[in-house]
């Protein structure tokens, strides 16, 4: 058919001083498209079809683009936690609102546990209050609830566990990601985004796209998406 006969040809974009998005988005388990994306022009720079979401895939983009003359000023990246220390070199910013997907995963979107409530309160708030005030947050919640998260109780193993895991897991994960959560704010003047939100909405499309053409086989796919990509980005 006529899709088998479609080139896909990548332009190299000329504008070389960047802040990208970067981000994997999924077809089922083992289908996935690694996606770097310039974050003020509509152009991707670099994508791979990948079976699972790796480090390594990341920075072979960014390797990519470095080997093409691109000047990365900032990096959105949605939070696989080995991404941070490959990129220490790089201005990076955690998207906001994976952030507080995360917590809310821990937490669940109504928690009962008081201290949850909290919590995701306090996380909620992210994009609507100052750095300092977050952290200041933080601080007097985890003060407050201290004894209540070192908490154990004897599991059906006989060993002792943490009696409210999840409040406790949330809240380490919102310290590791700390660092990267204002990044944006530390450079006013390259204006990084405070999320990935201009990378969900191409992967929205490219989701549409192939649920249109469900039935297809892999390769088929991978040309859908590649012509996809390269006629409109």
């Amino acid at each position: 058919g006529k899709l088998v006969n479609m080139r896909h040809v990548h332009v190299i974009s000329k504008y070389k001083d960047v802040v990208i998005n970067m981000d994997t988005t999924y077809w089922g388990r083992h289908f996935g498209l690694v996606i770097i994306k310039d974050a003020f022009r509509n152009k991707v720079l670099w994508h791979k079809f990948v079976s699972d979401e790796r480090v390594s895939d990341y920075i072979e983009g960014i390797e990519w683009l470095r080997s093409k003359g691109f000047n990365i000023y900032g990096i959105v990246c949605d939070g696989i936690r080995g991404l941070f220390r490959p990129l220490r070199h790089y201005r990076v910013q955690m998207c906001q609102y994976h952030m507080i997907q995360i917590v809310r995963r821990h937490l669940t979107s109504k928690p009962d546990l008081e201290a949850s409530v909290e919590l995701l309160g306090i996380c909620m708030s992210l994009s609507h209050v100052s750095e300092d005030n977050f952290r200041e947050a933080l601080t007097c919640w985890h003060k407050k609830w201290h004894g209540f998260l070192s908490e154990k109780s004897i599991g059906a193993d006989g060993k002792p566990h943490f009696t409210h895991p999840r409040p406790g897991a949330a809240y380490r994960s919102l310290m590791f990601y700390l660092p990267y959560l204002w990044t944006c704010n530390h450079y006013p003047e390259l204006h990084i985004p405070n999320t990935n939100a201009a990378i969900e909405s191409l992967n929205q499309r490219l989701k549409t796209l192939l649920r249109n053409h469900s039935g297809i086989s892999k390769q088929r796919r991978i040309k859908l998406l590649q012509e996809y990509i390269a006629r409109h980005y």
